[in-house]
């Protein structure tokens, strides 16, 4: 079914982030493809279809992105939202566990990067959503693998945007602070806990499922992803609610009364 509308591949559709990116992009006039890592359970949204893809799998990644261009003809946005959390002190997480994290977080996001970008350099267009998040710009204790994963994914993203600007492509950076999603529950633990941790860790846990209690809803980062996608003249970065304010903050305030604040936030002694 080779198609004229555009094309949008997003991974980690199945619910989330993903999911309210796959709706928003298809009422954006997008042929929109989800992704999951078993989407046999899940029903698609109307005009989603699903496929399944491992972004931990060279040969997922390429067998996905080839049958894409096979039913569709083409690719035009890539929205990498495939993620996981993590929660712990950064002695708490062994260099596995790290490094099974990040192969999701950023090695998958390379991956689908390499595979889908041959075929928006040939076009001549395109656009690479990379989903972040607001510890992809400031410190959050407790988080120091996941955090560092986003501070990556910012680092590639930014460095690759000014790659591709010539060949008519764009990289772009997606930065929603806390969402009303399943993050906290389906985070990484980690797989050392310490004693010596065991207290904050715990009062960070109440934090964190707080913050994705009250957080932002999915809706407000699909908008984000439908105004990266489409915006004529396009930001480097889409920074999401508080993010905005989080970002206001690291450039204007002192980097002694951030600190400050960032501490008693997390209830951690001056």
């Amino acid at each position: 079914m080779i198609t004229t509308r555009p094309v949008a591949l997003v991974t980690g559709a199945s619910s989330g982030i993903g999911k309210s990116a796959a709706i928003a992009l298809v009422d954006a006039g997008f042929q929109v493809v989800g992704t999951g890592r078993d989407t046999s359970m899940s029903t698609p949204p109307v005009g989603v279809s699903f496929l399944d893809l491992d972004v931990t799998s060279d040969e997922s990644v390429a067998a996905l992105v080839t049958k894409v261009i096979a039913k569709f003809g083409r690719i035009d946005v890539l929205v990498n939202n495939a993620g996981i959390g993590s929660a712990g002190a950064a002695e708490e997480s062994s260099a596995e566990q790290a490094q099974n994290l990040f192969d999701i977080n950023v090695f998958g996001v390379i991956r689908m990067t390499n595979a889908v970008l041959p075929h928006l350099r040939a076009q001549g267009s395109g656009r690479i959503l990379n989903i972040s998040s607001v510890v992809g710009i400031m410190p959050q204790p407790y988080m120091a693998v996941y955090a560092s994963s986003k501070y990556a994914v910012e680092g590639y993203t930014e460095s690759l945007d000014h790659e591709v600007r010539e060949y008519g492509v764009r990289a772009l950076l997606i930065e929603p602070a806390w969402t009303t999603t399943s993050f906290d529950t389906n985070s990484v633990r980690p797989d050392q806990p310490l004693d010596v941790y065991a207290t904050h860790r715990q009062v960070f846990e109440e934090y964190m499922a707080d913050a994705v209690k009250t957080g932002d809803d999915p809706a407000l980062v699909a908008k984000a992803i439908v105004s990266a996608a489409t915006d004529t003249k396009p930001k480097l970065r889409y920074p999401v609610g508080r993010t905005a304010q989080v970002a206001t903050m690291r450039r204007f305030v002192p980097a002694r009364l951030f600190d400050q604040q960032l501490r008693k936030l997390n209830r951690l002694p001056a």
